[in-house]
């Protein structure tokens, strides 16, 4: 695949993930953009998570977390989305993130 295709792949793989998130977050979820001052931004701008998305052949996870993790803000939690070609999407986070949310999410359940 050429580079052009390469970072289309990507691109629309964003606006997918975006899409999927505004049942969630409503309107205010958009794709990123990279602006050329070299300033950080998330792939899809969402409350909560800074998010890096990856689709390809076979995508590398981890380094996707690591490369949300080394961009995010401290108000912010690192999330990788990635995709295989003919596989299902998976989320990455680390443990105590992942953790705090449960506690969360358990605790509006309790309510």
């Amino acid at each position: 695949m050429s580079g052009r295709a390469s970072r289309r792949k990507g691109h629309d793989y964003e606006r997918a993930v975006a899409r999927t998130l505004r049942t969630v977050f409503g309107d205010g979820v958009r794709r990123g953009l990279q602006s050329r001052s070299g300033e950080e931004t998330a792939d899809v701008e969402v409350p909560v998570f800074w998010i890096e998305c990856k689709r390809g052949r076979r995508t590398n996870v981890m380094g996707a977390l690591a490369q949300a993790a080394a961009a995010c803000p401290p108000d912010r939690r690192p999330l990788a989305v990635c995709k295989d070609d003919h596989r299902p999407d998976v989320v990455a986070m680390h443990l105590s993130d992942f953790v705090e949310l449960l506690r969360e999410w358990w605790a509006g359940r309790q309510r």
